[in-house]
């Protein structure tokens, strides 16, 4: 798995884009406007479903 850091866009609080690098925790990020420090992490990928003609 890698190491690299998913970039968000904008914070998922308050929806500001002004989002900066946090040393701590690893691969965070800091919100400018309302300071909060967030963690974007890819839980995994859903397999399509398929549908059943009835």
């Amino acid at each position: 798995m890698t190491e690299a850091r998913a970039v968000p866009f904008y914070c998922p609080y308050c929806g500001e884009e002004d989002l900066r690098p946090s040393e701590e925790p690893s691969a965070a990020w800091r919100c400018a406007d309302c300071q909060r420090v967030f963690v974007v992490r890819l839980v995994g990928l859903v397999a399509p479903t398929s549908k059943v003609a009835r």
